[in-house]
């Protein structure tokens, strides 16, 4: 472990740097392991055709394989010993092994609940008898989704919720409380953590798999910090890539498609990927993969006014939800409050889609065994939006992983890199203000608008309507109809979207990383990660032990445009360490007991112990009806951002809670013509210390400003960020049913403790709060917002349970379907200001319906996803998102001979255009036909 910590210090400029270096370190290492016989089998179907993906286990071990795309497969150890081997649509079959080879004949059933997953207690297990929710998606479930990419296809799964913010980006949200940037949600590819060094969430599939080189994806609902540490604490997913040694070959497709939404009208889309894998020698291979997608955006079109709801642009402060500049107001005498004319964000990008990621490896078997070095470097880079407390354009963006790794079948050492750069990506709000500013500063245009409206009254007798149209007109343009006004304040005429000028200045402004000119925003973070884990099974006979840790240390580097690291990279470190034992008791082992408990510290908090119990009863004569129950504790340290951002928004800043952090956000502020004249200064300094130790509460502000009284003010205690914490219980039921029908139901009720979320506050210019100044301050407009980041003391309960059934309703007919219900609980007196942000459908109702081979080298599936309306809380927007349901659909043709499969589908077929997030685009259809090749 000491000696990935120094690696740590070693700056890379290219995650491959060093690889050679842990490569000797690692064989070194490792040298010397005993070479073992090995077993080469086949698994075929009925008719002899080879069936991949097959899960292939040691009777009464742990010891696990998967069969590749031919049906073969190799299980390293000495005959006789006998197998269960099992597949989706087979019944599982146990073979004993005599000699070095051996061909496996599975007939046609029902059995995906006896899938082989790793995830859950980390050691391979049946789905039956794991002791927590799971679901798996196999490399045969991705080649049969009705959606335009694999990855769409999860939110068909049990349990998922996507929030969609970009057609190219979606988040996974699992049991509640996620907003896009869903930094309780954990996302591994190839065991490594794939978020964003300096947004701690996962960029949907960016730095994700080719779905050609898909071996399974798993998916654990709810908390695994037990195994997984900090931010496996809603949920976590595991994208588990195929072997070279065992999946070799050239395959490639192609999708060609079409978009349609309301305000984007028809676009085309695009979407290539090749998997290239070779086993050059018994002892080396070697794989390359590439994905290119091409589309146009959902564009974002909600003109609803934020202040006075509706869609009434007459309104002088009109300030629509996707329209920017328009937050900036002020207040004119005798005309009331006034907004800048804003631009519509679709002005404010190009809405164009692009997303190219590759990844490449090494993998070198030096002996005779399952003993394996991975070497492994993965890209993705591309345009998107992502939503926050604003809406980022995503220009450029580019993130790369670079991995080593040491694994048998009883450990693995992994150490890797994630690295990314914001390119040319920008805030759209930030452009609109400074585009805005770039014809005419903000008093200059209120100055021309207040002129005109004065005169229009006086000399043209307009109502106070049509002055007000008359007022912006002048003050946007410099022309005044049938008057002849010259501008007051100077200055050009506002920029019109489309011409020379605006594009000029939108480059101008998205190139300045200043934010009082500019909205580009710079970002080189850095996260170094190593873990290790060894599983004594073959050692201690009586249980099987896990022991493991990690380490991972942050590195933020965004040169002050959104951390408080004008100075240089801030770093700070954290690093867990977990043991696991798993106990079979009673008669035939029916009862399978997994305790587990893990130490967590981060250099900002105390240590964390994490504990997780766990129960598994198998009844029935065949062991098929499965009862489960477990407790869990989970916990999740504050982000980067909720500790480090310092960031200026305009109407409010965002200050992250570490202590250092309070006296590194600095700002400068002018004070009022008002307070001049009261004898304060021109302009004051405000630092974090003011935001959290000298404010006044939201609520109470806005209660003063309507009342008058001071003694509606309250103080706002705010308390330095923590991390949450969460106790979990979970009781579920799995079984096959007469072998063709799979029964999966869960229950769970969480608590959440010192629960993390922001609140906003209001700090005086001047005075202590409490005081008369601060009174004036207030009285004078002379206040800043601000966001800070902070725990609630009250308690947060939620619960939900799901159901799911499968069955074969004729022949290789199946039907399945699934519910979900999900609430949460929290009294909003205890702590008025704080925002829950459940954004969680209560009902989730979701179908299926296909056959892999309807007839001759022809199937189909059906989805069908529903859920009722709920509440969408975050800070760029607040609001309803309405029911809906939503229809995919494929076909697909095989041409054997040719290795090809050409496949029609569409996603939200004869549905309308929906939501999942308030603020950003809505959703509209997507028609795709692909042709695939040696798949």
């Amino acid at each position: 472990m000491s000696i990935l910590f120094v690696h740590w210090r070693y700056k890379l400029t290219n995650p491959f740097n060093q690889m050679r270096v842990y490569l000797l370190i690692l064989s070194l290492f490792f040298c010397g392991m005993m070479s073992a016989q090995s077993v080469s089998g086949t698994v075929k179907d009925s008719n002899g055709l080879p069936i991949p993906g097959a899960n292939i286990k040691v009777t009464g071990e742990e010891t696990a394989t998967v069969s590749d795309d031919s049906g073969n497969f190799t299980i390293n150890k000495k005959p006789p010993f006998s197998i269960e081997v099992s597949s989706i649509g087979f019944a599982s079959k146990t073979v004993n092994v005599t000699g070095s080879t051996v061909t496996v004949s599975l007939a046609d059933e029902e059995t995906k609940l006896n899938e082989i997953v790793v995830s859950a207690s980390r050691t391979p297990e049946r789905v039956l008898e794991s002791p927590v929710t799971i679901e798996r998606m196999s490399a045969a479930d991705v080649k049969a989704t009705s959606s335009p990419t694999f990855y769409d296809g999860l939110e068909n799964l049990k349990e998922v919720h996507f929030n969609t913010s970009s057609l190219s980006f979606k988040s996974i949200n699992t049991r509640g409380f996620a907003t896009v940037a869903n930094t309780r949600f954990m996302q591994l590819v190839d065991g490594m953590d794939n978020s964003s060094p300096a947004l701690n969430f996962v960029l949907g599939n960016l730095v994700g798999l080719n779905e050609l080189d898909v071996a399974s994806v798993e998916l654990l609902p709810g908390a695994s910090s037990a195994l997984y540490g900090a931010n496996a604490f809603n949920g976590i997913l595991f994208m588990n890539s195929k072997s070279p040694f065992t999946n070799e070959g050239v395959s490639t497709y192609f999708k060609y498609g079409k978009t349609y939404q309301d305000a984007a009208g028809t676009n085309d889309y695009y979407d290539f990927g090749l998997r290239m894998a070779k086993a050059f020698t018994p002892h080396f291979a070697g794989k390359a993969n590439i994905n290119i997608i091409r589309a146009t955006e959902w564009i974002a079109a909600d003109y609803n006014s934020t202040t006075s709801g509706g869609n009434d642009r007459t309104n002088p402060n009109y300030d629509g939800l996707n329209i920017y500049g328009d937050e900036v107001t002020t207040f004119i005498p005798n005309v009331g409050q006034v907004s800048r004319t804003g631009y519509a964000e679709r002005f404010l990008n190009d809405n164009d889609i692009k997303s190219v990621k590759a990844d490449f490896s090494a993998h070198i078997k030096p002996w005779a065994n399952d003993f394996e070095i991975i070497a492994q470097y993965k890209v993705g880079f591309g345009n998107t939006i992502y939503q926050g407390a604003n809406r980022y354009a995503l220009k450029n963006f580019l993130m790369q992983q670079g991995k080593i790794e040491v694994k048998n079948r009883n450990f693995f050492v992994r150490a890797y890199v994630t690295d990314e750069d914001a390119g040319d990506s920008y805030d759209m709000r930030f452009a609109a203000w400074n585009i805005n500013r770039l014809a005419k500063t903000n008093t200059q245009w209120f100055t021309d608008y207040a002129t005109a409206y004065q005169l229009s009254s006086a000399v043209l007798g307009l109502d106070a309507q049509s002055a007000a149209n008359y007022s912006r007109t002048f003050a946007d343009t410099n022309v005044s109809p049938g008057l002849p006004l010259v501008p007051t304040g100077g200055g050009l005429p506002q920029f019109q979207p489309g011409t020379a000028a605006f594009n000029n200045a939108l480059e101008t402004v998205t190139n300045d990383p200043n934010l009082t000119t500019g909205a580009k925003f710079k970002d080189n973070s850095r996260i170094y990660h190593s873990d290790v884990n060894y599983n004594f099974k073959e050692v201690i006979k009586f249980a099987e032990i896990m022991i493991g840790g990690s380490a991972r240390q942050y590195e933020l580097n965004s040169e002050g445009t959104i951390f408080t690291d004008t100075d240089g990279p801030i770093r700070y470190e954290e690093f867990g360490i977990y043991t696991q034992v798993t106990k079979k008791f009673l008669k035939d082992e029916r009862l399978k007991f997994t305790g587990s408990v893990r130490y967590d510290k981060a250099k900002l908090f105390d240590g964390f112990v994490s504990p997780r119990v766990a129960f598994v009863y198998s009844a029935g004569k065949d062991k098929v009806h499965n009862f489960r129950a477990s407790y869990q504790t989970g916990f999740r340290n504050p982000t980067t951002q909720d500790l480090y951002i310092g960031l200026d928004l305009g109407p409010f800043a965002l200050i992250g809670s570490a202590s250092d952090n309070l006296t590194r956000y600095v700002e400068t502020l002018p004070t009022s013509v008002a307070a001049q004249a009261q004898g304060f200064p021109a302009e004051v300094t405000l630092t974090g210390e003011d935001a959290y130790n000298n404010a006044y509460t939201l609520r109470s502000v806005t209660a003063f400003a309507a009342s008058g009284n001071p003694a509606d003010l309250q103080k706002a205690n705010i308390s330095l960020i923590k991390p949450e914490r969460v106790q979990a219980f979970e009781v579920g039921y799995r079984s096959v049913v007469n072998k063709d029908l799979s029964v999966d139901i869960s229950g769970y009720y969480n608590i959440y403790n010192d629960f993390n979320n922001f609140t906003r506050v209001i700090t005086p210019y001047y005075g202590t709060v409490g005081s008369v100044e601060s009174f004036q301050a207030l009285a004078n407009g002379d206040r800043r917002v601000y966001q800070v980041y902070t725990n609630t003391e009250s308690q947060i309960t939620s619960l939900g349970f799901g159901a799911g059934i499968s069955k074969k309703v004729y022949k290789d007919f199946e039907l399945g379907v699934n519910y979900n219900y999900a609430e949460f609980q929290f009294d909003q007196e205890e702590d008025p200001d704080f925002v829950a942000g459940f954004n969680t459908p209560k009902h989730r109702l979701k179908g299926s319906f296909g056959n892999p081979k309807a007839f001759k080298n022809f199937g189909f599936n059906i989805n069908v996803r529903w859920n009722s309306e709920y509440i969408w809380q975050s800070s760029f927007a607040t609001g309803v998102v309405p029911e809906n349901t939503v229809l995919d659909a494929q076909i697909n043709y095989a041409i054997p001979k040719l290795k090809t499969v050409l496949k029609v589908g569409a996603a939200n077929l004869f549905g309308e255009d929906y939501i999942q997030v308030v603020g950003a685009g809505q959703i509209g259809q997507q028609w795709f036909a692909s042709i695939t090749i040696n798949p």
